[in-house]
């Protein structure tokens, strides 16, 4: 079949022999590569008549996405295949040849990298699809997914260029010579690559060892964020008010984090109520119980209300309830929070929180207030202009006070 398809080539050639030659050769290397195109063409229609709902849905949009790679592959396999019949000079054949395979090599791992992104996808939708699914679960597989794939993205692009770049002779020379004798620049280099290793086995070790996944709730910086992109240098943590926080992927393997949705989603959240002694219990604990089991945020777990603490003011009244999320039991402790305060203010006022002065009197109490004596002792001063200062002729040390201008030694 392939002396039949070069004989063919070379017949259309000498049908363009009235052309100059480098002409002539150019018009066959494209006839070749449109004989490749519809060929092509020809196989993506057959493939994707294809019948059924599952596997034929997945190789029909597996052909779809793979059709522009492969195709471009097949073209560059026929005009290179159709080189040695296009008489172009041997310097241009030669160049054109190394193009091309270097075009292959890039394209090939190209086709894998789609390839890669088709399977996950395929995988992800169909873990997604199933009724009984966890949602831990899920989650645990979005993120080694996700992670995996963005990791062999970035090996397969190393790898494509490093094919590449390895058909040119001198460069492969001058690689293999670095590889054999440069030490010092291999430990430059190892230095100055040690961020984007460091991210890149922490994104292998959170991908396997699962401390967050996509969609976990975290505390950071005091902020609640939800984990919404895991890539293979960092991670994207969206906070509620729409923020994003862009956080090195080594920072949580490094350091201390809150994961409220590790194991389970659910969450018990706690609701403390300051109140006034003389706040009758039992009608407040009953009436916290109607509002959260009559609430639809609660997960009908856990509910309790107990005294926690108290001061010389107010006691503090501790509610918990579980919810099924963090956001549905944020929305709950809001509502247990408006409804129990509307039940105080109409209902119990004398619960309400007050503040206590308290003066007590006695009649030993009301003299000491009333005896100015009893303020501060008394104190014996001179009377105003006594101090005359010292006397002249005293050796300079003397002082004297005077009644009525006499002096005393």
């Amino acid at each position: 079949m392939k002396t039949e398809f070069l004989t063919l080539l070379t017949q259309i050639r000498h049908l363009f022999g009235w052309l100059p030659g480098l002409l002539s050769s150019i018009l066959m290397l494209c006839v070749a590569g449109l004989v490749a195109e519809m060929f092509s063409r020809f196989i993506t229609k057959l493939i994707v008549r294809i019948p059924g709902q599952k596997r034929g849905a997945f190789v029909r949009s597996f052909t779809m996405a793979m059709q522009r790679p492969v195709r471009i592959m097949l073209v560059i396999v026929f005009v290179g295949t159709a080189l040695p019949v296009s008489g172009l000079p041997y310097d241009i054949m030669q160049a054109t040849t190394h193009a091309l395979v270097v075009l292959f090599v890039l394209m090939l791992g190209y086709a894998a990298v789609v390839a890669t992104r088709i399977l996950s996808d395929a995988y992800l939708k169909r873990i997604n699809g199933k009724d009984d699914k966890d949602d831990i679960l899920l989650r645990t597989h979005m993120t080694q997914v996700r992670v995996l794939r963005r990791t062999s993205d970035l090996l397969i692009g190393l790898l494509t260029i490093g094919a590449a770049l390895m058909t040119f002779e001198p460069v492969r020379q001058y690689g293999l010579s670095l590889f054999a004798s440069a030490g010092a620049a291999s430990l430059v280099v190892g230095l100055a690559a040690r961020p984007l290793l460091t991210n890149l086995f922490a994104g292998m070790q959170i991908a396997m060892t699962q401390p967050i996944r996509m969609e976990d709730l975290i505390i950071i910086n005091g902020d609640w964020a939800w984990v919404e992109e895991i890539t293979s240098t960092y991670v994207v943590l969206r906070v509620w008010d729409w923020r994003r926080h862009i956080v090195p992927i080594s920072y949580f393997l490094e350091n201390t984090f809150q994961n409220w949705t590790h194991n389970s989603a659910a969450l018990i959240g706690v609701v403390f109520l300051h109140l006034d002694f003389n706040a009758p219990m039992d009608r407040i604990r009953e009436r916290l119980r109607e509002i959260v089991h009559s609430a639809p945020l609660w997960d009908g777990k856990e509910f309790a209300v107990q005294v926690a603490d108290c001061n010389a003011h107010v006691m503090t009244v501790r509610v918990i309830a579980s919810a099924r999320s963090a956001m549905q039991s944020w929305d709950l402790r809001c509502e247990i929070r408006e409804q129990i305060i509307a039940y105080l203010r109409d209902e119990c006022p004398e619960a309400l929180p007050r503040e206590r002065l308290s003066h007590v009197a006695s009649v030993s109490g009301l003299d000491v207030m009333t005896d100015p004596s009893s303020l501060s002792p008394p104190v014996m001063r001179p009377p105003p202009g006594a101090y005359l200062g010292p006397r002249n002729g005293a050796g300079g040390g003397g002082m004297g006070l005077s009644d009525g201008g006499q002096g005393h030694g």
